[in-house]
């Protein structure tokens, strides 16, 4: 006769913690969940799933609390809790973190760039406007299409381009920049910078309507940086040049911030060193509509909003 055993009920909990913290993939812990109301107890009590997401994408330590369309941020942090609110809030949590993990892996890699928000300077607005990098290539409707910094007798005088992207949380990877080929200057020159920084982060305050008119602004004073890449250098030539991310990075708050430091290329008709870009993609996977963030102040805390559990949106 077969004898069937649960190693959950014959095991320590220390040892039964190390063989189900083994598992690394978010799919694997929501099946284990599934076998029996034992083992999904035992997942959901021990916050597994966040344990997971939280060694996979240590960006949401930042969580403060999760909410859904049941679930505001009062009844969340309700004092005084009882035992079956609490188990509520840890089921909560374990279907937002499973979700969570797994949205982060698998949601469609696109484009997650919304609108442009502002530049450190522009030379003639609104003919060079940041706006003119969403569009793919150099040219639009037969005429030079690109931004352009004013210029600078000093070539280590940096410019900011930033963004706002298409969901308050997005995982990105990488960053895509093409550099503009003046072809109607003598020489053809191409005002690249010298090297690349990349900074993610959330607004000091609520913004308005990001699809307003992009503004000459410094950024430091309006939003937080929670992220900033590695100097990456760029090379002075007119094509898409990729710049890969050494792992992909949660931005929370949904604004990026182009750093070019450095400048290369001198125009002739006035001496000055300028900065010049034709097009901007950057690339990831947005988490909407499924999650949302709410931004807590300047702590960099924020609510996790689960917005849509279908799991088909993967």
């Amino acid at each position: 006769m077969e004898i069937r055993m649960d190693f959950l009920n014959w095991l320590d909990h220390e040892t039964s913690m190390k063989i189900l913290g083994c598992l690394q993939d978010p799919p694997d812990l929501v099946r284990v969940s599934s076998v029996s109301r034992s083992w999904r107890h035992f997942v959901i009590a021990n916050g597994l799933c966040k344990q997971l997401c939280l060694r996979m994408f240590p960006h949401f330590r930042r969580v403060y609390c999760v909410i859904e369309p049941t679930c505001g941020i009062e009844k969340a942090l309700e004092v005084g809790r009882s035992k079956f609110v609490e188990w509520e809030t840890l089921k909560r949590e374990h279907k937002a973190y499973a979700f969570l993990a797994q949205g982060c892996l698998l949601f469609p890699f696109k484009e997650c760039i919304l609108d442009a928000i502002s530049a450190s300077s522009t030379d003639d607005y609104p003919v060079e406007s940041i706006r003119n990098t969403l569009l793919q290539g150099d040219h639009s409707e037969g005429r030079p299409s690109y931004w352009s910094s004013k210029g600078q007798h000093d070539i280590a005088v940096p410019e900011t381009l930033v963004y706002k992207l298409a969901a308050d949380i997005c995982v990105i990877t990488e960053i895509n920049i093409q550099p503009f080929q003046a072809y109607f200057q003598r020489d053809s020159p191409i005002y690249s910078a010298i090297s690349v920084r990349f900074c993610m982060g959330h607004p000091k305050c609520p913004m308005g309507d990001p699809l307003g008119e992009p503004l000459d602004d410094t950024a430091d004073d309006k939003f937080i940086w929670t992220y900033s890449s590695p100097e990456f250098p760029m090379a002075q030539e007119n094509s898409l040049q990729n710049f890969k991310l050494p792992e992909p990075v949660v931005c929370i708050g949904g604004i990026l911030q182009i750093e070019l430091l450095g400048r290369v290329q001198r125009q002739e008709v006035d001496g000055l060193f300028y900065i010049c870009v034709a097009h901007v993609q950057v690339k990831g996977r947005p988490l909407s509509p499924a999650f949302g963030a709410e931004m807590l102040g300047p702590s960099g805390k924020f609510v996790l909003k689960g917005l849509s559990w279908d799991p088909t949106s993967f």
